[in-house]
């Protein structure tokens, strides 16, 4: 007989399970649907999930019940089924695991998305229905998972004390902010929920484990009140309609480490993994001894990053309209556009002082992302304009087909049209949905081929519509291409279609091994347009397994990880600038084109590679060349 949950928590660390509705969508069933009423109508593929995860290791088993409140059911018409989802959602993952593991009801926040605004009242009465009815089964404790505010969490927990004693697991959805949703600072948080009655208090979703692990390092753990963890497996991809996830199970298995000698103690997985990525954290666990005292308070690789001196930005004549576009230049010698994140705040200072940096370094281009990874960043249409008007540099926005309808996209083109800005990436965007407003929609009305054509469509003076605008706009318009891909001959294939659709120009993503340049040359020279590869320097060797295990798109070699392995700071910037030295040279052998992706707005790095560009290609008397337009 397994014995008491706090108790076990005292003794030994416990594998959770892993995801349900990503597990459920990668089996076929549509994200439209509601998760939860396949308690009842599809019982048998539920009460399996949760046994390839019990086979698999994991000792606390969460019911299917995160979304089964009256609030979120009410979008489906089963507002009137709250019970006997809840009901079943027990009773399926009992008969999966017996008495052998742990099941929680689990329990999700309300407030979440669209639903902000709902009234407290209503809130704590759908609130209060759901938590009588798991507590009326027979559940070893309750999990109250992927909530924002305190607020709301702190109104759960209270429902619950006011019950009943049973544990109580209470988890934040984080990202890396330190704060909640609601303003306050999570060690404020964890300590009010441990004084309400948490048992244990932690983080699930929204970031894979870089983003947790970086979130924990700058708390305090309190007594007697252990962490919980339930990362995702990295970010989404959103290729072709699908979703995929690229943080394997080894990574999941080293990172299980790392999150029990900070304090962890239920330690599983949240959208995106699999009863795979389950069985290699319960190996990578077993035999594992806590810690008397865990660790606490290293550093984040971010913490590196160097004091900017805020001075007034004096306004440059804005570039002449004759200026060459990239196609010109980059047939003539090598080219160097750099990306430059838009804040997610509203202090431009650092990016500007980014901005003039590499304007001076003479970047022929400074690209934009368009709220990349669905994260809310500052209008790169607005800061594009002010690069160019303020600093006479050359922007190159990119449009997400993510954010915009049909409509809204049009009007955002012939807005940059107005304001001069003739540069442009078209790119899929990541789903909403993972981003910092997962309440948001995916609008998705065009694909990236799509956009392309609709694009130079414009450049013929014909509306989306196929209405006359009087006037021809002028785009140049670029493709984004994923080399780091098992099959690169289909992936060229992709291109090839985008070029058919009018793209101009290539950018990929940033690429750390020289034999994949040197295949990516082979594979795409029957192309008639210029290619821009990626190059990303690394920050630190934790920034290094971040990108290649959590972010779509983005592969190291073994050797690459190997050097960057245990850096950090001065040492990790030095090596991560050496290896992006070493890409760029094979590069300049095979492309004029080099795209450069400044991490942490560490600017400086990406104008000491700009520098060396120049230097290498004996590139000396500027005023030759028209650097920008």
């Amino acid at each position: 007989m397994k014995m008491d949950l706090r108790a076990a928590l005292k003794q030994t660390i416990l594998t959770g399970d892993g995801a349900m509705g990503t597990y459920l969508y990668q089996m076929g069933f549509p994200v439209s649907i509601s998760f939860e009423e396949l308690n009842l109508i599809h019982a048998e593929t539920v009460e399996g999930v949760h046994r390839r995860y019990f086979e698999a290791g994991a000792r606390l088993i969460e019911t299917n019940t995160f979304s089964a409140n009256r609030e979120k059911l009410s979008k489906y018409g089963l507002e009137g089924e709250v019970e006997a989802i809840n009901r079943a959602g027990v009773a399926l993952a009992r008969k999966a695991v017996g008495e052998e593991a742990y099941v929680v009801g689990a329990i999700g926040s309300i407030r979440a998305g669209k639903r902000k605004n709902v009234r407290t009242s209503e809130v704590e009465s759908a609130l209060t229905e759901q938590i009588g009815f798991l507590l009326d089964s027979p559940v070893d404790g309750l999990l109250l998972e992927t909530f924002y505010d305190l607020e709301e969490l702190q109104l759960a927990l209270k429902i619950i004390r006011s019950l009943s004693q049973l544990p109580v697991i209470c988890q934040f959805a984080t990202e890396g902010t330190g704060v909640t949703q609601d303003g306050v600072p999570l060690q404020d948080a964890f300590a009010r929920l441990a004084q309400d009655g948490a048992d244990v208090i932690g983080f699930n979703c929204r970031v894979g484990p870089n983003g947790i692990l970086r979130t924990m390092e700058k708390l305090t753990p309190l007594p007697d009140v252990p962490f919980s963890v339930f990362p995702n497996a990295g970010l989404p991809d959103y290729v072709d309609g699908h979703y995929s996830y690229a943080a394997t199970p080894a990574y999941f298995a080293e990172s299980a480490l790392r999150f029990a000698d900070l304090g962890a103690r239920i330690i599983g997985g949240c959208c995106g993994t699999t009863p795979e990525h389950i069985a290699a954290i319960a190996q990578a666990l077993s035999g594992y001894v806590p810690a008397a005292t865990p660790l606490a308070g290293a550093a984040s690789p971010e913490a590196h990053e160097p004091v900017v001196v805020r001075t007034p930005m004096e306004a440059a004549p804005a570039a002449s309209a004759a200026s060459p576009s990239l196609l010109d230049l980059v047939g003539q010698r090598k080219v160097v556009i750099v990306e430059l994140d838009p804040p997610r705040d509203l202090d431009i200072d650092k990016f500007m002082q980014g901005s003039k940096a590499l304007q001076e370094a003479h970047v022929d281009a400074i690209t934009m992302a368009d709220n990349s990874l669905a994260v809310t960043r500052m209008s790169n249409l607005a800061l594009g304009h002010l690069v160019k008007e303020k600093l006479g540099a050359r922007p190159l926005i990119h449009i997400a087909c993510r954010d915009r309808n049909m409509i809204g996209t049009q009007s955002h083109l012939m807005g940059l049209h107005a304001l001069g800005i003739d540069h442009v990436l078209a790119v899929t965007g990541d789903p909403a949905k993972f981003g910092d407003l997962p309440g948001s929609s995916s609008v998705y009305d065009l694909t990236s081929f799509e956009i392309i054509r609709m694009i130079k469509q414009l450049n013929d003076g014909i509306a989306f519509s196929g209405k006359p605008l009087k006037k021809k706009a002028s785009f140049v318009v670029g493709a984004a291409f994923n080399p780091n891909v098992k099959h690169l001959d289909k992936a060229v294939q992709r291109l090839e279609r985008k070029i058919q659709a009018g793209a101009d120009y290539i950018m990929t993503q940033p690429v750390y091994d020289p034999k994949r340049i040197e295949q990516i040359y082979e594979t795409t020279k029957h192309l008639n347009i210029p290619m821009f590869i990626g190059v990303m320097p690394l920050a630190s060797g934790r920034n290094a397994e971040y990108l290649h295990n959590e972010v779509p798109g983005i592969q190291l070699s073994d050797e690459v990880r190997a050097r960057m392995d245990g850096l950090d700071g001065e040492a990790g910037r030095k090596m991560g600038l050496e290896i992006a030295k070493e890409l760029i040279d094979t590069i300049m052998v095979y492309f004029n084109g080099i795209y450069l992706m400044t991490p942490f707005l560490l600017y400086e790095m990406s104008v000491q590679l700009t520098n060396y560009v120049w230097e290498k290609s004996n590139r000396i008397d500027f005023h030759l060349y028209p650097l920008s337009k």
